[in-house]
């Protein structure tokens, strides 16, 4: 079987319990595609500990153990800690730093017999939307390259795993989402994608950005994929993370076939401007929203005809402060992120300046060392909107609007089940193309920050291709603790397309 590499983690999955590949065979397999570093997509590899794994894969299957996710690659963005590899977070700052434990995501999927090929690049402490701002290794950084287009950026932060997956590097990869890290990246790649509901999958072991917002959560190829990931990464973990959800570990494999007979899909107004998309709003006006690329409106408009022609109905809802997701987000990440990052000072472990006069020069220089720009700014913000005086003004205000966004969604969740609209305004921008305006970034990622603001699950999977012939994707949000229900309408979806199985032409 010569192309291994262009199948799921299902279709693996079934094949290794056949025993028709083994681990050891499909782990060489993949690592041989690995030379060279395709699009710039990993940190580190080690083929010893990738292939070592893949025998106690074999082992454990040999003694009859059933497992769905036993022998099956995984690569891990590099912002999970893991003893056998070293986590740089993508910074200067943890170069070289390995960790004496695994996350909880990373122990979770491993003691499923899950393989790991290595860590994945991106954005530093994931902070970006472009997967520009990687920063290690320090004697030449690169920036990862879209598989659609090696001129595009993957997105970010996630965008490592993105364009792994979509290369047909790995079938599988984690990712984080603090502010639609996992939908971004999965929506330019052309693959699928899932942030879970806030709490859902332990934080422990995760190089902490922003806390109330920061989630793990699978990308794959399918939402069949992801539903098997899903189940196996998420769980309670109070011992280790106090924002730990108490809810039981779930099967999201069961149930992807239920009919979307009668499923409500909420479309928000306001992520058209102010017309709705579709011909089932006679008595609403329909316009080109300005901020909305009309090629990814062109694709989204025609997923939610698909839905409707598989049983769904379309219901006009309103998410009226939108708009101030931006402002909310750019105020309370970068808060939450001058907190966490306060303990890199060169002191307890990782980088340290080497020639300083006192400690307050060596706390100075470590920190103009070993943070990239993009991670200084955001610390500068954040430190600014916690200072006295600032604190009322800036900080405690976005928490309540915060919190008023959330009860949006809770309004419109009483007259749908799921809402859908665009991922990003426009497919994926070229490499440096917004490297002197950050707000560019900052404003792409309006339609995703929302449902991380509420902690609510959402997803992305790719629904057809815009300008320059990039995927597109669609994004589905759910009520706390309906992934299920997510999943459930992204395979019904795939199993009557074939976007989720276009791949990039040199794949």
């Amino acid at each position: 079987m010569n192309d291994l590499h262009n199948l799921g983690v299902a279709e693996l999955a079934a094949l290794l319990q056949k025993k028709a590949v083994s681990a050891v065979e499909l782990a060489t397999r993949l690592l041989a595609r690995l030379g060279g570093n395709p699009h710039q997509a990993f940190l580190s590899l080690d083929s010893e500990v990738t292939l070592a794994q893949a025998r106690a894969a074999d082992a454990r299957i040999a003694s009859g153990e059933r497992s769905p996710l036993l022998g099956v690659p995984i690569a891990h963005k590099d912002i999970f800690v893991t003893q056998d590899f070293p986590t740089t977070a993508g910074s200067r700052m943890l170069e070289g730093y390995r960790s004496p434990f695994n996350a909880t995501v990373v122990q979770r999927l491993g003691d499923a017999g899950m393989v790991t090929l290595g860590k994945l690049s991106c954005d530093e402490f994931a902070m970006g939307s472009a997967n520009e701002n990687v920063a290690v290794p320090a004697a030449k950084p690169q920036a990862v390259t879209n598989p659609w287009d090696i001129r595009r950026v993957p997105g970010g932060s996630s965008g490592g795993s993105a364009a792994a997956v979509a290369a047909r590097l790995t079938p599988a990869a984690t990712g984080t989402d603090t502010g639609g890290s996992i939908r971004q990246p999965a929506a330019f790649c052309g693959i699928t994608g899932i942030k879970p509901t806030y709490g859902r999958a332990s934080r422990y072991g995760m190089v902490a950005f922003a806390s109330s917002l920061d989630q793990a959560g699978p990308m794959a190829r399918s939402a069949e994929d992801c539903a098997l990931l899903l189940s196996a990464l998420c769980g309670p973990d109070p011992d280790r993370d106090s924002t730990s959800l108490d809810v039981p570990a779930e099967d999201f494999s069961l149930g992807l076939d239920r009919s979307l007979q009668g499923l409500r899909i909420g479309v928000p107004q306001e992520w058209w401007g102010n017309g709705m998309p579709c011909d089932w709003f006679p008595d609403m006006p329909v316009r080109r929203s300005e901020g909305l690329d009309a090629s990814v409106q062109t694709a989204i408009e025609a997923a939610l005809r698909e839905y409707v022609r598989l049983g769904a109905r379309l219901v006009p809802i309103s998410l009226p402060r939108t708009e101030l997701a931006i402002p909310v987000y750019y105020i309370i990440a970068p808060a939450e992120a001058s907190s966490n990052l306060s303990r890199f000072d060169g002191v307890k472990f990782g980088h340290r300046a080497q020639h300083y006069a006192d400690l307050a020069d060596m706390y100075r220089k470590t920190r103009s060392e070993g943070f990239g720009e993009e991670v200084q700014r955001r610390i500068m913000i954040g430190t600014y909107v916690l200072s006295h005086g600032y604190y009322d003004a800036y900080y405690l205000q976005a928490q309540k609007i915060r919190r008023m966004i959330a009860d949006d969604f809770q309004q419109a969740f009483e007259v749908c089940d799921l809402i859908a609209g665009p991922v990003a305004p426009t497919v994926a921008w070229t490499l440096g193309e917004h490297n002197d305006d950050p707000v560019a970034n900052y404003l792409a990622d309006i339609f995703t920050l929302p449902a991380s603001l509420a902690g609510l699950p959402g997803m992305s999977l790719p629904v057809g291709f815009g300008a320059g012939g990039l995927p597109v994707g669609l994004q589905l949000i759910g009520p706390h603790l309906q992934e299920a229900r997510l999943l459930n309408a992204a395979h019904r979806f795939q199993q009557a397309t074939d976007w989720h199985l276009r791949r990039p032409p040199e794949v």
